[in-house]
């Protein structure tokens, strides 16, 4: 995955192939849910009740008391094997950072096109390795490792991919505003941010995990409540107007794409239209904006509610 986003990364691992296809696996995830999901059917009510106590954000006495996740493996080579895998981690994670910096900020400049491409795609990886990091950590702190004395230097190993993948995570914002300043906003550059910024929870929420000895539904709990709060804080701004504002000063502004591709900025539009005489751009703009004002009650959108129109003399 650290290879897809970058390709001196990339480089270190060239012989090697692994046959995975991704479209496959969740082709057969989706069909084994169905199926599952079709012959328990009538107990899924009374099973998802009996088991809403793995719910809870705090362990349970019984819960506190340590034993191996597997009956071949004991407690300290579960705890030793943790350890191995979050050092190596660290040690892989700070390589792909230093390359991934390295070809965003160092390399030549490339083309409008393939420069959003690998924006997008790289942001992607750093989600995916986000996700990855938090996965492992829920393996290892499940249950007893969070009151386990001798597991400090996992906790610490845990701790530091939190951090680095934190880094990861302000790199690709880095990159993302330098992307935004030469070529403006768009709505998915601002939906980049809302990803990031939905990591960037995530990460801080599973320290957290760690830091209280938390259980693994706390972070399920906690990031179901910041999505949701996230996107009721969103539907309060006008990303349309914010866009336009934006861009409006830039040399090459658009104006058919934000006429057109832009939700609720008819009013900057006018104005601009207004500013520099463009009759054509201000004509269609008054007859959107009347077409909305002329809905029903139930059917008005309140935004072009306050937009009022100059009426010109005759």
């Amino acid at each position: 995955m650290y290879a897809q986003g970058s390709n001196h990364f990339a480089n270190l691992f060239r012989d090697s192939e692994l046959e995975f296809q991704p479209l496959t696996f969740v082709v057969v995830a989706i069909i084994g849910f169905y199926i599952g999901f079709i012959f328990w059917n009538f107990g899924v009510e009374r099973f998802i009740f009996k088991q809403n106590h793995f719910l809870n954000n705090d362990f349970s006495g019984l819960m506190k008391i340590q034993k191996p996740s597997f009956s071949f493996l004991d407690v300290d080579s579960e705890r030793t094997s943790g350890l191995v895998s979050f050092s190596a981690l660290n040690i892989l994670l700070l390589i792909f950072i230093t390359t991934y910096n390295y070809e965003q900020f160092f390399e030549v400049t490339k083309s409008a096109d393939s420069l959003s491409a690998e924006t997008h795609e790289r942001v992607n990886d750093v989600i995916m390795s986000i996700i990855m990091a938090i996965l492992v950590i829920l393996f290892y702190f499940k249950k007893g490792f969070n009151f386990d004395d001798k597991a400090k230097s996992l906790k610490i190993s845990a701790k530091i991919w939190i951090v680095l993948n934190a880094v990861l995570v302000i790199s690709a914002s880095l990159k993302n505003s330098e992307y935004i300043v030469n070529y403006g906003l768009t709505y998915k550059r601002l939906g980049v941010y809302g990803f990031l910024t939905m990591a960037l929870i995530g990460l801080f929420f599973t320290f957290i995990k760690i830091q209280k000895k938390k259980t693994n539904s706390f972070l399920f709990n906690q990031m179901f409540w910041a999505c949701y709060g996230l996107i009721l804080v969103c539907s309060y701004i006008n990303w349309g107007g914010i866009i336009t504002s934006n861009n409006i000063k830039r040399k090459d502004f658009a104006e058919n794409y934000h006429l057109v591709s832009i939700n609720y900025n008819e009013q900057i539009l006018l104005d601009y239209a207004e500013k520099n005489g463009n009759s054509e751009m201000k004509n269609q703009l008054e007859e959107r904006i009347e077409s909305y004002q002329k809905e029903s009650f139930l059917s008005k959108i309140l935004y072009y509610e306050f937009i009022k129109i100059k009426k010109e003399k005759s």
